[in-house]
């Protein structure tokens, strides 16, 4: 660690590295199964964790520069075992003891799941401080990297070594502690400090093995920090200024997210299902086990501050879902705003975002909008100025008109670019859900509206075309030649056509009056709707269209010709108010998200396998939530 630059190639010289994975056993006081060099490393830092709590109220540094670099030693080798091991070989990295010839020793201590418990321990135990700060984030990286299994395995593990240590071990009584703290964590935001004080060599007070520990960590410090942790600060730290809030909120999820055994429930899952705000005065006992108390304002704070993560996202997911309690607190917010902005600003910037975050906003918007005070209230919210859309300048607009700009973008962008017959379907059911409460709609809303139902007949009319064509066939055209599927295509496309009418004979039906820039759209481009009027997948749905483009086209001729644009609208004000109620039949077929989804059956995201790229853990496992999300939405 001087002035030269360390590489790659140069651990294979360290005398300490050397040491450390030969044949012959290091004394404890001072990695393999032959010499137990790595189950001796971990006793060290073992012996270590008993002192932490201690040393931090002290300010004695010595026992966390020992023991942050022996975990940190730790977790560097687990990483490489649990890539090339499976559980039971690892086990045996733990396991190994040395024996007199001839002696049997009963008691066998899992070294295992000693270590396991004590990182538990550590993270809940030992308060968060400059001093700590490096400490804590090992422990919880070290957790993710026993967790990491499910990295190389295609099917969902439901059971395992530290899965068993986790929820049924000797840690399942500090559940609820452990997903408080991590929760904290990722609350507090704390950045890196500049932790000028770890893996510093300690030349007494330690024995071999810790003199071991500090010039092995030292020497892979050198080489990769892996995320800037401790080092000095540059590049890394600017990339990632809050790992450990980051880590916490990634291990929270990979727990929350474990597979329930067949004889008990994840405990993780219930503790974050049920936890409860600290405002809440409320003396009925909670039925649901390891619950407790949070601030749920400044949880609140921190989900609207971090959603450009796609782990925040799905944070606000597993919150908004399964947690009833935060879910009527989010609702109940009257700065709704600061939540529903960053979600739609993951939309707006579709092309930037990968799949599973751009789905996981979606379906955020679908569960907010299922409640109607919300369908209601985000149309009373007006905002100015909003920067990140550049399409057009929006000096003043409601929050509910931006949100039906963003999904109207998002399904255009997804009909000329990505094509994921699903994503659209996604955008279709957030509007379905807010179209009964459409207040005030902004003209420019209303346009694209009407615009995107334009594009929609457009390609209706491409594919038709296309598909008598195909029946024609050219002459001399091979009878045996495959032809597209034509007729599929179709049926998609007047599927979508439909819901867009659904979603707008919805609004005529239930707030007609409220949107007389709709009516001006909608009679703008009347002869749109003309083509469908005798369709028969269409004729039912469009008897209202009928009856209120009938009414105002004749109010419209009756009040003159060239009539300028003010005239129009007054006309169609007027209009709105005489316009009798029994005239237009309230639509019981209007579909709501959730029943939209249900339409389509394998509406299961394969995109929200959820693996991200951890900086420490090579990746954390989504794989047991490759169909939760929509699956978990249409069965709530």
């Amino acid at each position: 660690m001087g002035a030269n630059t360390s590489q790659v190639s140069d651990l294979s010289e360290s005398q300490s590295i050397r040491t450390l994975i030969g044949a012959s056993p290091t004394p404890i006081t001072d990695n393999n199964p032959r010499s137990g060099n790595f189950g001796a490393l971990v006793r060290v830092f073992l012996s270590r964790t008993k002192e932490l709590k201690i040393s931090t109220e002290c300010q004695d540094q010595l026992f966390i520069w020992q023991a942050h670099n022996a975990l940190f030693l730790v977790r560097c080798l687990l990483k490489v075992f649990i890539r090339e091991m499976n559980e039971e070989e690892l086990h045996l990295q733990f396991s190994y003891q040395e024996r007199a010839p001839g002696t049997y020793d009963s008691i066998c201590e899992d070294l295992l799941e000693e270590l396991a418990c004590n990182l538990v321990h550590l993270i809940v135990e030992v308060p968060l401080l400059d001093i700590t700060y490096n400490i804590l984030f090992e422990a919880v990286t070290t957790l993710l990297v026993l967790l990491s299994y499910q990295l190389f395995h295609k099917e969902v593990l439901k059971e395992g070594l530290i899965y068993g240590y986790l929820t049924r071990g000797r840690c399942l009584s500090l559940t609820s502690r452990l997903v408080k703290t991590l929760l904290y964590n990722f609350i507090r935001q704390e950045k890196c400090p500049a932790a000028t004080h770890v893996l510093q060599t300690q030349s007494e007070g330690g024995g071999l093995l810790y003199g071991l520990a500090s010039g092995v960590a030292s020497g892979l410090w050198s080489v990769f920090t892996l995320g800037g942790v401790g080092s000095r600060p540059g590049a890394e730290q600017d990339q990632n200024p809050l790992p450990l809030s980051n880590q916490s909120l990634l291990l929270l999820l990979v727990l929350a997210n474990l597979t329930d055994s067949p004889d008990t429930p994840n405990p993780y899952r219930q503790a974050v299902t049920c936890f409860k705000n600290t405002q809440d005065s409320s003396s009925i006992p909670s039925p649901q086990p390891h619950t407790f108390q949070i601030n749920f304002n400044s949880l609140y704070t921190a989900l609207c501050e971090q959603q450009k993560s796609d782990q925040v996202t799905l944070l606000l997911y597993t919150l908004l879902h399964q947690n009833s309690n935060m879910r009527t607190y989010i609702l109940s917010r009257t700065d709704m705003e600061n939540l529903v902005l960053p979600i739609l600003e993951i939309l707006y910037h579709v092309e930037e975002r990968n799949s599973h975050h751009v789905y996981m906003a979606l379906i955020i918007l679908l569960i907010l909008t299922e409640d109607d005070t919300f369908n209601r209230s985000i149309h009373e919210v007006i905002l100015k100025n909003i920067s990140w859309y550049t399409e057009r300048v929006l000096t003043e607009i409601s929050l509910g008109s931006l949100l039906i700009l963003v999904v109207i973008r998002t399904i255009q962008f997804n009909m000329t670019r990505t094509r994921d017959k699903y994503l659209h379907t996604n955008c279709l059911a957030a509007l379905a859900n807010m179209s009964a409460q459409f207040r005030n709609l902004h003209q420019y809303a209303a346009q694209r509206i009407i615009s995107l139902f334009a594009l929609l007949s457009k390609k209706h009319n491409k594919v038709l075309e296309q598909a008598t064509q195909s029946l024609r066939g050219p002459l001399g055209a091979d009878d045996t030649a495959v032809l597209p599927d034509y007729a599929q295509d179709l049926n998609v496309i007047e599927e979508v056509i439909r819901m867009m009418l659904e979603i707008i004979n919805s609004c005529l039906s239930n707030s007609l009056h409220h949107n007389p820039n709709l009516l001006y759209a909608l009679l703008y481009k009347r002869e749109l709707f003309e083509q469908f009027r005798s369709h028969p997948s269409f004729q039912d749905i469009m008897q209202n269209l009928d009856t209120v483009i009938g009414f105002f086209s004749q109010r419209l001729e009756q009040a003159g010709s060239d009539l300028s644009v003010e005239r129009v609208q007054e006309v169609i004000k007027k209009g709105a108010a005489a316009l009798p109620k029994e005239r237009l039949k309230v639509s019981t077929q209007i579909l709501t998200g959730k029943q939209i989804l249900l339409r389509h059956a394998g509406l299961i995201i394969h995109h929200l396998t959820v693996s991200h790229n951890c900086h420490l853990c090579t990746r954390t496992s989504g794989v047991t939530m490759v169909k939760m999300i929509n699956n978990n939405f249409i069965n709530k």
